[in-house]
């Protein structure tokens, strides 16, 4: 398995959703799994724009991330490549329902060894990093 997928209904619309991930202020508030916090160096939201940031986990280690916002379709669609290590895709796709958003976010691994070697963590971790960005929603 090299897929990690979830989807999840916010009460808001794909416009407020996706201004939770494009302003750089409200996504490093709500990026990561819980307990973490992030410094950008930088992020340009823009297609092919660089991100580069640390994460600061609840134990005090730090963990380096580097991507690029490859794809960016206002109010629909962000796709970000993570290409420091472990490598990876990610797709969030916003889609208007009765009920606001219902987000689907899809991570894809390159290696399908390195997927299942951080599948334990990553599955738990992506379901917390949405619950932040529903806390920042509120």
């Amino acid at each position: 398995m090299t897929d990690f997928k979830t989807t999840r209904q916010f009460p808001q619309s794909p416009q407020e959703v996706f201004a939770a991930i494009a302003d750089p202020e409200r996504l490093g508030r709500w990026w990561g799994p819980a307990g973490f916090t992030n410094t950008f160096e930088t992020c340009d939201f823009t297609p092919g724009g660089a991100w580069k940031f640390t994460m600061h986990g609840p134990d005090g280690a730090n963990y380096a991330n580097e991507s690029v916002f490859a794809e960016i379709e206002p109010d629909r669609r962000v796709v970000i490549e993570h290409i420091s290590a472990p490598k990876f895709r990610l797709t969030v796709e916003l889609a208007p329902s009765d009920a606001g958003t219902l987000l689907s976010w899809t991570q894809t691994f390159d290696d399908p060894k390195v997927a299942a070697a951080v599948q334990r963590f990553v599955e738990p971790a992506n379901e917390e990093n949405l619950d932040r960005l529903a806390e920042e929603l509120v």
